[in-house]
């Protein structure tokens, strides 16, 4: 009789918790990037807007497929179930099915066509890996491949996987890489992700707060495009 009268008492307030849920399950999510490895297009302490209908509608709570809404392309920016432990990871989709991915020292190559890497300085301290984690060299560069391009980062000081064979993505399968190129658990050790795992795609910011100087605002990235 207790727990009766204590669901009439908050009908309200479970509906709207319940509704919550099925939103973040079903339409889109928000999601606190937890690491450096999307640096420098995203940082640590943002807080990323997650649209779960980008590619597909699923079942809520669930990765079934229930309808086909877009493919995702390259170059987009998504999060998606780990293959290998199944935790939610935020990474840039670099291949889509069909195409032939290779590395040769730290440079992509898509279907034989290389990306040019033109050199960059970051736009602040804050951009870089934190020091905290790593104390060595960063290298900034504009990876542009096509019409696609992005800054991203590398480390010559760290041991990183840097190059692999030619890899044909077959068919309802992606390569996920990091922009932080060497500090990334992606593709080249967990393996492609199928589609089914993809749980949304990010192109804007919520708000990012700085856990390095005591969580300050970062106001210019408060509804920033990524």
């Amino acid at each position: 009789m207790k727990l009766k009268k204590l669901i009439a008492d908050n009908k309200g307030f479970i509906v709207l918790m319940l509704g919550m849920v099925f939103v973040r399950s079903a339409l889109a999510d928000y999601y606190i990037v937890p690491t450096s490895s999307m640096y420098p297009t995203l940082l640590e302490g943002d807080r990323v807007i997650c649209d779960r209908l980008a590619y597909d509608v699923k079942l809520p709570f669930t990765d079934v497929v229930l309808k086909h809404v877009s493919d995702p392309q390259r170059g987009d920016v998504v999060t998606f179930s780990s293959p290998a432990d199944g935790v939610r990871l935020i990474k840039r989709l670099v291949a889509v099915p069909g195409d032939v991915v290779e590395m040769r020292e730290e440079k992509l190559f898509i279907n034989g066509v290389a990306a040019s890497y033109e050199p960059l300085e970051p736009r602040s301290d804050d951009h870089l890996t934190p020091k905290r984690e790593y104390k060595g060299q960063q290298l900034v560069f504009r990876e542009k491949l096509g019409s696609l391009q992005h800054d991203m980062i590398v480390m010559p000081e760290r041991e990183a996987l840097r190059s692999f064979a030619p890899v044909k993505v077959p068919e309802g399968e992606y390569m996920m890489l990091g922009d932080n190129r060497d500090n990334s658990q992606d593709s080249r050790y967990i393996g492609l992700v199928k589609r089914e795992l993809i749980t949304g795609q990010v192109k804007r910011l919520m708000y990012s707060l700085n856990g390095d100087q005591y969580y300050s605002p970062r106001f210019e990235r408060f509804g920033a495009k990524i």
